[in-house]
């Protein structure tokens, strides 16, 4: 598997389907980010029993998006491995799509609320980082005046920027999360 394709899962409407359940995105988003878990571990975890957490997984296996960690564990004792290290989806590969406006929806504000959590969570921490983190640590929102193709093409740039740094994790290394996003807002200037 090439670095792009371990990457990336590009999101279909397949992937949708199954990335649209807010408890399957949270159990990925945790293989992803703590490596591999068995079913019982990720349960404690998400606040679930092991039975759910364990169907929740075989779907995931199912949709190719997780493995069983063979280095792991026995037949007792199964870990669970994330094949990709994110997923890349686009809007208009659904849009035309009505049978896939509900998981659509579902998984976009899955999102949005898994980054809103975690940028919370740092929030709520950020007394505890090592003075080495504190000035490093970057939030950025700005209004940009773009056309579609400029938006696009400064979505790929960051994206290439973000590959640049993409590395096998080393000793010393700390994870660092990275959201992107750029969508249009329509202006709403006061009137008189």
């Amino acid at each position: 598997m090439g670095k792009s394709e371990r990457y990336l899962a590009r999101v279909d409407g397949r992937l949708l389907r199954a990335l649209s359940h807010p408890l399957r995105v949270k159990i990925l988003e945790l293989l992803r980010e703590d490596g591999p878990a068995t079913a019982s571990g990720l349960a404690k975890r998400v606040g679930e029993s092991s039975g759910t957490t364990s169907w929740h997984l075989r779907q995931l296996a199912e949709f190719g998006l997780i493995a069983e960690d063979a280095e792991r564990g026995s037949r007792r004792d199964r870990w669970w491995k994330a094949l990709h290290e994110g997923d890349q989806m686009r809007a208009r590969d659904f849009i035309d799509d009505p049978d896939l406006a509900g998981p659509f929806n579902a998984y976009a504000h899955t999102m949005v609320e898994r980054r809103y959590a975690a940028e919370a969570q740092f929030v709520a921490e950020v007394r505890n980082w090592a003075d080495e983190w504190i000035d490093k640590v970057s939030f950025h929102d700005s209004p940009l005046s773009l056309t579609p193709d400029e938006a696009a093409a400064l979505s790929d740039e960051i994206l290439d920027v973000i590959g640049r740094y993409r590395r096998p994790e080393k000793d010393g290394d700390t994870q660092v999360r990275v959201h992107w996003a750029a969508f249009p807002r329509k202006s709403r200037p006061e009137t008189p």
